[in-house]
């Protein structure tokens, strides 16, 4: 049965193959003559340009969606009917929690830094189940490498299979792979220093799509990886993950 995390998933992957299912069309018209038309409108080269761009827009918005819903589920399943204290939780779970309670990652005043302190003092003395919260992501810069570097943060490693690891590793433009690509370019059209006809200049659907599989294929494991992790309460320390089928 698919979980929840892995039917998001898809039902996102779904909106961007269908707009590609739709570029495609466009670009079978454009092939057979005549500039291809919507109702009466047609689609201009610059015009296919910047719709083909948009792609990079989308995959980068599914990796950055993927990663939230995975760590949030982390978060969600240590919080879950406040049955967990902190105590209960991995070291390094643990570790993200007392970083997202006292602030440590933040620049604080005097004051403030004593009030999130006693905050966590608090807490602690009380015996307080972890209550919701949330891990410091970041955000704007999510390929491949960070998200691998927030897996370890979180106390496991991503067993990528070989076929997948190399598709996702292999560079396939200006020395990029795949994810790093579709980060480099969304951040170039944010910031303005790339126009959308620029970025979509010299593609191809089929193009996009080889990049959307490599991407979607590495994305698919990295949340089977976070589910099995979830599954298995490995975000517990040992000796109170329950028994399996418990």
């Amino acid at each position: 049965m698919i979980g929840p995390l892995s039917q998001a998933f898809e039902e996102r992957l779904q909106e961007i193959e269908t707009y590609l299912d739709l570029l495609e069309a466009l670009e079978f018209q454009a092939g057979g003559g005549p500039a291809p038309r919507i109702g009466q409108s047609l689609i201009t080269s610059q015009q296919q340009k910047v719709m083909y761009s948009s792609v990079y827009l989308q995959i980068y918005n599914l990796v950055e969606a993927t990663v939230t819903w995975c760590v949030d589920a982390v978060c969600s399943a240590a919080a879950d009917r406040g049955q967990w204290r902190p105590g209960d939780l991995a070291e390094t779970l643990r570790r993200e929690w007392v970083r997202s309670i006292a602030r440590t990652h933040t620049e604080l005043n005097t004051q403030n830094r004593l009030d999130f302190t006693l905050r966590l003092f608090q807490h602690l003395v009380q015996g307080l189940p972890v209550e919701p919260w949330e891990i410091e992501r970041g955000g704007g810069n999510w390929d491949d490498e960070q998200i691998e570097l927030i897996v370890r943060r979180l106390g496991f490693e991503l067993q990528i299979s070989p076929g997948v690891h190399t598709g996702v590793k292999r560079p396939i433009r200006d020395d990029k792979g795949p994810l790093k690509l579709v980060k480099d370019l969304r951040n170039r059209l944010a910031h303005g220093s790339i126009s959308f006809s620029e970025c979509g200049d010299g593609i191809t659907v089929d193009d996009l799509k080889d990049l959307k599989e490599k991407t979607a294929n590495y994305l698919r494991e990295v949340v089977g990886a976070f589910e099995r992790f979830i599954a298995s309460h490995n975000y517990l320390i040992p000796e109170m993950r329950p028994e399996t089928g418990a």
